[in-house]
């Protein structure tokens, strides 16, 4: 699920926040901004659980623009507890936000694991 943090609620949504927390900067009116959206769709689909998916719109909430330097649009900056943010500009497909952000560091939601250790017996039964 995205969540959406605004000029109030940003400070307890990502910068309090106990987990790993992408965040995507965008507005409106901003054209590669609409290609990010699906992209965000996947990772928080990806990493439900483990990192949370945060968009905020600049022009609703410019004190974080000014707070964090956003001077492009779409930037899309990670925070992880206790580390200085990183960001990057333009749109990247999911998989390279990834990479940049070495995400798969971070614990995955337990379904896939659920799903591959279901798989197990059945490969073992089929090698018998």
């Amino acid at each position: 699920m995205i969540k959406t943090a605004t000029d109030a609620t940003f400070e307890a949504e990502v910068l309090q926040n106990d987990k790993p927390v992408v965040v995507d900067f965008w507005a409106a009116w901003c054209g590669p901004c609409k290609l990010v959206a699906p992209e965000m769709e996947k990772l928080a689909a990806k990493y439900e659980g483990a990192i949370d998916i945060v968009k905020v719109d600049v022009d609703a909430n410019p004190g974080l623009s000014r707070a964090f330097n956003i001077m492009s649009i779409p930037t899309i900056a990670f925070f992880a507890p206790g580390k200085q943010p990183m960001g990057v500009v333009g749109f990247r497909p999911a998989e390279q936000l990834e990479v940049q952000f070495g995400l798969a560091g971070y614990p995955k939601v337990a379904a896939p694991a659920a799903a591959d250790a279901a798989a197990a017996p059945t490969s073992a039964s089929d090698a018998a």
